[in-house]
C-alpha cells in the first residue's frame, strides 16, 4: 500500500478479481438485528433456515445491546457522525435592502429677494462683487461702489471714484472683513477702511492698463491687469510691488488663492490657465508657473479651488468653450470636462456638501447646481434676463448673491447645511503706508 495516500483502497491477496473493501464504523452498527434480518427475516418471506442459537450467543447480545445502548433500531450501516448544517455565509439583515435615506431637501428654484443694480457693466473680463466675511456684500455699479449689510438690509456708498479714473473694474475684501481693495480702469488700486469710510493707500505704477481681477492672501494683495501682468503687493511696506508673475499674454479675468494659501490660479483673455507656486516666487525676476493649462477654447474667467480637497481647482472657459474642467494642480492632470452648453462666467463650491455651482450667458443665463466628482446636474436656477457675469457666497456657505446685465441683483438659498468652514483667518495688523 501506497503510504502517500492514508486513506486508499486495499488489495485482495486471494487468486480472485480484486474487490474493493468497505470498512464500516461499527460503534454505529445493530449486529444484533442484522443477524436477525438475516436469518429470521428470511423466514418470513418462506425461506427456511435452521437456527440454533447457544446461550453463550444469547449472552453475547444482551451485554452488546447494553453496551451499545441499541434500545431503538437504527440504520444497518450509518456513519458514525451526521453531516454538519449548511452555514449562512451572508447574514440575513445583510442581504435585505437597506432602509432608504432621507430624500434631500428640494432646493429652491426661485431666488430669495431681487434687488435693482442700475448700471450695472456687461463686461465679461470685470469682477464687480464681494461678499466679506463681515457679512457686507459689495458691488460696482460704473464708477461708484456700494455696500450691502446683509444683517440689516442696509446700503450705503462707500465711493465714487472721478470720472477720468473708473469705471470701477474689481472688488476683493481682504479676510478680515474690513478692508477693501477696488481695481480701477486707469491702472490704480485703492485700499480703503469701510469702517471710517476712508481711504487708505493707492497702489500707482504697477499696471499700465485696467486692473480687473483682485485677491487677497493675508497681507499680500495680488492685482492682475489688461497688460497680463500679475503683482503681489505687500501693503505693509512702501514699495509694495514684492513679485511678478509674467505668463499671460492677455488681459488677466480671474485670480484665485488656494484655501492652503501656497498657490495661486489665474485665467486670461488668453485662453490659458496658469497655476503659480508662492514657494517658487522671486522679487528679482519674473517667477515661472507651475503648470500651464491650455485646453481651454475661450477666456477663462471662472476660478473656483475646492475648500475641503488641496489642490483641486475649477476652471470655466468662455462663449467659445463653455466647459468646465477640473485639475489636479499638485500634479497637472484634467480630471473632468462638462460641456454645459454656454458661457461659464463664475464657479463657487459649496463649502457644506460635493458640490460645485456655475453661472452661464446665453441662452439660459442660469445657474447650474453640479454633484461632484461625478458632475450629474442638479438643479437649474432660472430667473436673470441677461449673462450672470458674478456670483460670491455668503460667510456662512449658504446663500449666494448673483449679479448679471439686466441689472438686478439676486439672493438663492442654494446650498444647505450648517457652515463648518468660514474660511476666515487672522488678517495681520499691518500700517498701510500712504
Amino acid at each position: 500500500m501506497d503510504s502517500r495516500y492514508p486513506f486508499q483502497q486495499r488489495r485482495n491477496t486471494s487468486s480472485q478479481d480484486n474487490l474493493d473493501r468497505f470498512i464500516p464504523n461499527r460503534s454505529a452498527m445493530d449486529f444484533g438485528y442484522a443477524h436477525y434480518m438475516l436469518t429470521e427475516g428470511r423466514k418470513e418471506n418462506n425461506i427456511s433456515v435452521p437456527e440454533v442459537i447457544s446461550p453463550s450467543t444469547q449472552a453475547y447480545r444482551k451485554r452488546l445491546a447494553e453496551a451499545c445502548d441499541l434500545n431503538e433500531r437504527t440504520r444497518i450501516l450509518a456513519f458514525k457522525n451526521k453531516p454538519p448544517s449548511r452555514l449562512q455565509l451572508i447574514p440575513k439583515e445583510i442581504l435585505s435592502p437597506p432602509p432608504q435615506s432621507k430624500p434631500k431637501p428640494s432646493i429652491p428654484k426661485t431666488c430669495l429677494r431681487t434687488l435693482d443694480a442700475p448700471d450695472m457693466l456687461d463686461h465679461f473680463s470685470l469682477n464687480l462683487l464681494d461678499w466679506g466675511t463681515a457679512n457686507v456684500l459689495a458691488i460696482a455699479l460704473q464708477d461708484t461702489v456700494y455696500l450691502w449689510n446683509d444683517s440689516n438690509s442696509s446700503v450705503s456708498e462707500l465711493v465714487t471714484v472721478h470720472e477720468e479714473h473708473g469705471p470701477v473694474a474689481s472688488l476683493s475684501w481682504a479676510s478680515d472683513g474690513r478692508h477693501l481693495a477696488i481695481g480701477l480702469n486707469n491702472s490704480h488700486v485703492q485700499i480703503w477702511d469701510s469702517i471710517a469710510n476712508k481711504k487708505l493707500r493707492t497702489l500707482k505704477g504697477g499696471h499700465s492698463a485696467t486692473v480687473g481681477s483682485l485677491a487677497w492672501n493675508n497681507h499680500i494683495l495680488t492685482t492682475g491687469g489688461m497688460d497680463g501682468k500679475i503683482l503681489n503687493n505687500d501693503v505693509r511696506v512702501r514699495s509694495p510691488i514684492v513679485q511678478t508673475y509674467r505668463g499671460h499674454s492677455q488681459e488677466v479675468c480671474g485670480l484665485k488663492w488656494s484655501p492652503s494659501r501656497q498657490q495661486l490660479a489665474s485665467g486670461g483673455n488668453d485662453n490659458v490657465v496658469h497655476i503659480w507656486d508662492r514657494s517658487m516666487a522671486s522679487s528679482n525676476s519674473p517667477t515661472r508657473c507651475l503648470h500651464r493649462f491650455e485646453e481651454h477654447g475661450a477666456a477663462v474667467k471662472a476660478l473656483a479651488w475646492c475648500p475641503y480637497q488641496a489642490n483641486l481647482l475649477a476652471s470655466g472657459g468662455g462663449d467659445g468653450d463653455q466647459c468646465i474642467k477640473i485639475w489636479n494642480t499638485h500634479t497637472g492632470a484634467r480630471l473632468k470636462s462638462v460641456d454645459t452648453g454656454s458661457q461659464v462666467c463664475s464657479l463657487l463650491w459649496n463649502k457644506n456638501e460635493r458640490e460645485l455651482l456655475s453661472s452661464h450667458g446665453f441662452p439660459q443665463n442660469q445657474l447650474i447646481l453640479w454633484k461632484y466628482p461625478s458632475m450629474a446636474k442638479m438643479a437649474e436656477l432660472n430667473g436673470h434676463t441677461s449673462r450672470v457675469l458674478y456670483m460670491t457666497q455668503s460667510p456662512d456657505g449658504c446663500t449666494v448673491a448673483s449679479a448679471a446685465a439686466d441689472e438686478t441683483l439676486r439672493f438663492w438659498s442654494v446650498f444647505k447645511g450648517p457652515a463648518t468652514d468660514k474660511d476666515t483667518e487672522p488678517f495681520a495688523n499691518f500700517n498701510l503706508i500712504r
